[in-house]
């Protein structure tokens, strides 16, 4: 045990790859029996729990950092780079004023999405912790199911089709067993292991008897001693990851588009206004800190905080509904998708099979039929599926001799989705030795003998009568054979024993679900491995039209053009292997959908990682689980449409904000440009612009609880950044020219009534007044339009009543309206070189918001009219 525990990884794997099972069992101090309580204790003790320090959750301090770090607050850090080094260290007037707020800004951002963060982080670990991941190991000579965390180094593991390999195992029994190591090796086609010595002249990677934590299992079964877990497996040595990286989803495209067009538009008004100022005031230093300002008024630093509390608060709504979201971008992809692909078993039907009758070769009941279906579903050691379960069940309760009590298994043939069948090698009391294998109809037929061409007809006639009432067919055929070993030679001239027959029964609620999906615009696809009769015959019954059906053969026989033409003409998908599930899924997402893949078997696991959303079960496979985004507690359609929904109610919020904001910013600093042409001085200075943008962002903090249009919901949303562009160039002028109006009347009209002559005819100190007033009398404008123009954007209807905003949307906004005109009266306003203003200023400002309102409701109805949405 010493000179094992000082083996490094590398070492310990050599030694085992040559080593003969015994003294593998002697140096680990453990037999067939397992090991006992005190044994695993003492394995934990010196080789350490098998988990992954990569895989331990990330400091809080780590937490924190990365909420801070994203394109916007990284250009606000650059900005106030620049501004601590122009009002700060090269400034005779040192003002710390500028840099605060920007601080205060990013702070802000940062604090409320690493706080949305970690409470969303915590409460999906939580919900985690419903749905572990275990293995069936052997300790004290008892098979039970543990959490692969638990598993400690000289545990004995059985493993069957659709494990995940939870450690570095050296195999001591194997019975036609195939794994995927893609995720270590990169090898996509299964590899067929081994329980024989080999040479130790190989890698580890190489050995046919050595399998390794994060493979997965394809088919067949094995028994195996685990000889390293956790950071001494070759996946801790070699930091990989257990998934693979699964492809760009739509959500983060559409961020990443979006991202790009608001940092160019920014980085060109900057630059522009910047060049416009120097020109015309001829005082670059200023038009620099001028220009500043601007590009930190266009940015949306409060983007990533607001799409944090989205997706957050979309988490913990979904948790309350049973849907535990693994990974929270997956919550809007979800709104995205304008397609669903699922199995037809547990989603549209009851996820029960119930025996419904069984026939022998002559279509005559008999119970013979039932025994050998038994002897086959009860000695298999791979993965027991629905039939498999409802068979051993029917028979124990309605027979009294069970076989098993005079029946010894030699070996089986495991189950495959290739062969569609498995087969069992059994020897009686007697000491004769039959094969008995159970399968797909029409597998069984082509491995059986008949005595005529006729009988063979009349059963495949039987069997096309059933499937057309929708129950599910089972074919059971045996052989003699005179060897205590099978292999898939032995598999054919097989005796016909019979059929049977199952009813997979359509769920209640399916029917309703299915035309609350199609009202949504959201397609249903159906993908399976079951034939074309029964899948049929469901689809009837649940009112899912059929557009065409196309098999598993057919697909095969296509190019790819013909196949993408195929996937969009066709909503049936039959007899399928994995891999064309997958291809399936992959041309779908090529023609320019979105789309989600529900299935809970290991045959689902490739589709769903190449969807845009990979949906489990908690009681489907390890692999299925460990490959999909969201896990439902509840195996249904229902709740999953609740999903949708809530997906595109985050996006709806998302993309509030961002058009609010940037075609806002837009206005504000397209009037900017246009006052600081044509006045002889500033409309607001940088500081004012920091205080004014600080103040709206507080009244967005709100936005991710604002209530959504019903009719936004009802169609996939598509991150589309050139209709952002086109929402600025609408919306954003529109406030220019009330801007620009109150540039008028405040310079020609009011502020002369107030000093009693124009700016040009003042003395430099009334100047400086004027100056203020004006600075101030924008100010305010400013707020008020730019928060109150929330209320309209914020829904495409024109009452408000149709559409309330929500309470918090109603306190923020007014909360930053409140502030934002008490500021110039305060201290502070002192301080930002604001000034009193008089009562018949806030009548005018009383108007001109009122014909603002007007005016944007009027663009609004336009737009709607244009393009068809608001949002």
């Amino acid at each position: 045990m010493k000179n094992f525990r000082l083996l490094n990884n590398q070492e310990r794997l050599k030694w085992c790859i040559s080593e003969n099972i015994e003294n593998i069992f002697i140096t680990l101090k453990t037999n067939l029996d397992g090991l006992n309580e005190n044994s695993v204790i003492n394995m934990r003790e010196i080789f350490g729990e098998n988990v992954l320090s990569k895989k331990r959750k990330d400091s809080v301090l780590k937490k924190f950092i990365y909420s801070f770090i994203n394109p916007f607050t990284i250009i606000l850090f650059i900005l106030a780079s620049i501004s601590f080094f122009t009002e700060i260290v090269f400034s005779k007037n040192r003002d710390f004023t500028g840099i605060i707020i920007i601080t205060i800004m990013i702070f802000v951002s940062g604090i409320l999405r690493f706080l949305q963060e970690f409470h969303s982080n915590n409460a999906v670990e939580n919900l985690n912790k419903l749905i572990e991941t275990t293995s069936l190991i052997t300790r004290n000579n008892i098979l039970k199911e543990i959490p692969v965390d638990e598993i400690v180094v000289g545990d004995l593991i059985t493993l069957k089709a659709g494990d995940i390999i939870p450690a570095d195992i050296r195999l001591i029994q194997s019975k036609d067993f195939f794994i995927s190591q893609s995720s270590l090796t990169g090898e996509s086609d299964p590899i067929e292991k081994f329980s024989s010595d080999t040479s130790i002249n190989i890698s580890p990677l190489e050995s046919k008897n050595l399998v390794f934590m994060g493979s997965n299992v394809v088919s067949g079964s094995a028994k195996g001693i685990v000889i390293a877990t956790g950071d001494d497996s070759i996946l801790g040595t070699l930091a990989v990851n257990l998934n693979k990286n699964r492809t760009i989803t739509s959500f983060e495209k559409g961020i990443n588009s979006v991202s790009k067009l608001l940092i160019i538009f920014m980085i060109f008004m900057v630059l522009f206004i910047f060049m416009i100022n120097g020109i015309m005031k001829q005082n670059w230093f200023e038009a620099f800190l001028f220009s500043l300002s601007i590009g930190i008024g266009l940015t949306p630093e409060m983007l990533p905080m607001i799409i944090s509390a989205n997706l957050a608060k979309g988490a913990k709504k979904m948790a309350k509904n049973k849907v535990i979201i693994k990974n929270l971008n997956a919550i809007q992809n979800l709104g995205a998708i304008d397609i669903l692909c699922t199995d037809k078993t547990g989603t549209l039907t009851e996820d029960k099979i119930v025996l419904n009758s069984f026939f022998d070769i002559n279509h005559k009941k008999e119970e013979i039929v039932l025994k050998y279906g038994f002897l086959n579903s009860f000695y298999q050691t791979s993965l027991k599926n629905l039939i498999d379960m409802e068979i051993i069940n029917y028979f124990e309760k309605n027979c009294t001799n069970l076989p098993s009590k005079i029946y010894r298994k030699l070996d089986e043939i495991p189950f495959d989705f290739h062969r569609r069948r498995m087969s069992v090698l059994l020897e009686d009391s007697t000491g004769k030795i039959e094969l008995i294998t159970k399968g797909a109809m029409e597998e069984i037929i082509d491995i059986s003998i008949f005595d005529n061409e006729e009988r063979k007809n009349n059963i495949l006639e039987e069997v096309k009568i059933h499937s057309n009432k929708g129950l599910k067919v089972i074919g059971i055929c045996k052989k003699e054979l005179n060897q205590k070993e099978c292999s898939l030679e032995d598999e054919y001239n097989m005796t016909f024993i019979g059929y049977l027959t199952f009813w997979d029964l359509p769920k209640e609620s399916a029917k309703q679900t299915i035309e609350s999906l199609i009202k949504s615009n959201v397609q249903i696809k159906i993908l399976t491995g079951d034939s074309d009769l029964i899948t049929s015959h469901i689809c009837s019954k649940i009112g899912l039209n059929i557009d065409g059906i196309l098999l598993g053969s057919q697909i095969e026989n296509l190019s790819d053009e013909e196949l993408k033409k195929a996937v969009e003409t066709n909503n049936i998908f039959v007899k399928l292997s994995p891999d064309q599930k997958k291809i399936i899924i992959k041309f779908l997402k090529e023609n320019g959908h979105v789309v989600g893949f529900l299935g809970d078997g290991i045959n689902d696991a490739l589709a769903m990682k190449e969807s845009d959303v990979g949906i489990s079960v908690d009681t489907a496979t390890s692999i299925a689980k460990e490959s999909a985004d969201i896990i439902l507690l509840e195996k249904s359609l229902l709740v999953l449409k609740e999903g949708i929904i809530e997906g595109r109610k985050i996006y709806g919020n998302i993309i509030k904000y961002i058009k609010m904001t940037t075609s806002s910013n837009f206005g504000n600093m397209f009037s900017v440009l246009i006052a600081s042409i044509f006045l002889p001085f500033l409309p607001m200075y940088p500081l004012q612009i920091l205080t004014l943008n600080l103040i709206y962002d507080i009244s967005c903090i709100s936005i991710p609880w604002d209530n959504v249009d019903s009719e936004f919901t009802k169609n996939p949303k598509k991150w589309d950044a050139s209709s952002i562009k086109k929402f600025i160039l609408w919306i954003g002028p529109s406030s220019s020219i009330f801007d620009i109006i109150t540039y008028l009347v405040m310079y020609f009209l009011i502020i002369p009534l107030i000093l009693k002559d124009t700016f040009i005819n003042l003395n430099q100190i009334d100047q400086i007044k004027f100056i203020s007033l004006f600075n101030t009398g924008w100010f305010i404008e400013s707020l008020w339009s730019q928060t109150l123009v929330i209320y309209l954007l914020r829904t495409s209807k024109i009452s408000l009543i149709k559409n309330k905003p929500s309470w918090q949307v109603i306190l923020f906004t007014f909360f930053g309206i409140i502030i934002g005109t008490i500021i110039p009266f305060s201290f502070i306003g002192t301080y930002l070189s604001f000034t009193f203003l008089p009562y018949y200023y806030f009548i005018f400002l009383f108007f001109i918001i009122s014909l603002y309102i007007l005016i944007v409701s009027f663009l609004k109805i336009q737009f709607i009219k244009k393009y068809k949405e608001l949002l």
